[in-house]
């Protein structure tokens, strides 16, 4: 088995190390990430200008590939460029912060990446782990963050989608992991409407202009079923089955036929 890792946090993140770890036992892995961090880029392809591919260490002293473009170039690169065969599985993440709702399907790097394995056909799963302010420290560059309940996480999703294969209509896998999990319980959810209520800051610079801040205030609960109400209000890790196909039902746009 080829598991291919990348993220949207970067090459260096620590983030993609637990997930490599992860992955590990269940096969060979290749990691292939963006060079910096790509938060909010969504499923952003490059065009319009070339993409450097690097050789790189990262900090567990083990080989990667660093691209200097989005989630989505890094994978298109894995899967067609470095990998000598299709990878049987990408792994996205483990991001730092979670990625629920419908509006990160556009926005989240992390769910982008996976998103493109599914284009080509191969199974994937985005791993995010929620992440309070107060559980991160820095330190030599690096984000000290407890992995290990992620990271065994993601191998047990990981093992199954390997073994079983994805079903029918289910093109990937979008696992959130709480901070403070009340067990090792991973509950099926449907997505929930959002992940913030967004705002904008705005404020001025040296010259008066003005300039603006995207900012947003976390949605703390949603409907039962959803991934947003089981991870934080249940503390639950969530697995929530994605499709490509984003096709309304036909039928809803019957009396539309004489456009």
């Amino acid at each position: 088995m080829t598991i291919l890792i990348t993220n949207d946090d970067g090459v260096n993140s620590s983030g993609i190390i637990a997930a490599k770890k992860a992955a590990e036992k269940l096969g060979k892995t290749l990691v292939v990430a963006p060079s910096t961090q790509q938060s909010g880029i969504g499923h952003a392809l490059t065009l319009f200008e070339p993409i450097r591919v690097t050789s790189t260490t990262m900090n567990d002293g083990s080989e990667a590939h660093m691209v200097s473009g989005t989630p989505t170039d890094a994978v298109i690169i894995g899967i067609f460029q470095i990998a000598d065969e299709k990878p049987d599985l990408v792994i996205s993440g483990i991001n730092m912060g979670e990625n629920l709702g419908k509006s990160e399907l556009t926005t989240s790097g992390t769910i982008g990446a996976a998103m493109e394995a599914a284009v080509h056909g191969i199974p994937a799963l985005s791993v995010s782990l929620q992440v309070t302010r107060g559980d991160i420290k820095f330190h030599d560059g690096h984000v000290d963050i407890d992995f290990s309940h992620a990271q065994k996480m993601t191998e047990r999703v990981a093992r199954m989608i390997l073994k079983k294969g994805l079903p029918e209509g289910v093109d990937f896998l979008n696992l959130n992991i709480p901070s403070h999990p009340e067990s090792d319980r991973i509950m099926l959810t449907r997505l929930g409407e959002r992940m913030y209520r967004v705002h904008i800051k705005e404020r001025l610079d040296p010259r008066g202009r003005p300039y603006y801040w995207i900012d947003g205030d976390s949605v703390e609960d949603d409907d039962v079923g959803t991934d947003v109400h089981t991870l934080k209000r249940e503390r639950c890790a969530t697995l929530t089955p994605i499709s490509l196909d984003a096709t309304s039902p036909m039928n809803l746009m019957d009396d539309w036929n004489r456009i």
